[in-house]
């Protein structure tokens, strides 16, 4: 459950467009949030964006997977980040900016 320094920075540095993000170490990982709404993971230097029942298939048609923390078979209500929107930094502010959606109405 660790992030490198140049993970963490790598993903800041993709998602400066999206607006300011504050990471938040925790757990072994770093939560992300913007506008104080809790929108991603990083852990094992990989990013997890959060999802709900209406982004699922999206997330699930990219070939991402869902983040299960603990191997249990209980999956937390967050996706890792496509692999191609990791290498297209507009692609993945896009992903990053349906996931802070999700978070927005989630908090309503």
């Amino acid at each position: 459950m660790a992030v490198s320094e140049d993970f963490l920075e790598f993903v800041l540095e993709q998602l400066a467009p999206a607006g300011q993000l504050k990471p938040k170490r925790m757990f072994g990982g770093v939560g992300l949030y913007a506008s104080g709404l809790f929108f991603a993971i990083l852990d094992d230097d990989t990013l997890y964006l959060k999802g709900d029942a209406a982004l699922k298939p999206a997330f699930e048609a990219a070939g991402s997977h869902p983040f299960d923390p603990f191997g249990e078979g209980k999956p937390m209500a967050y996706w890792s980040a496509p692999a191609e929107a990791m290498d297209d930094p507009e692609l993945l502010v896009e992903w990053a900016r349906r996931s802070m959606a999700v978070a927005a109405r989630k908090k309503r």
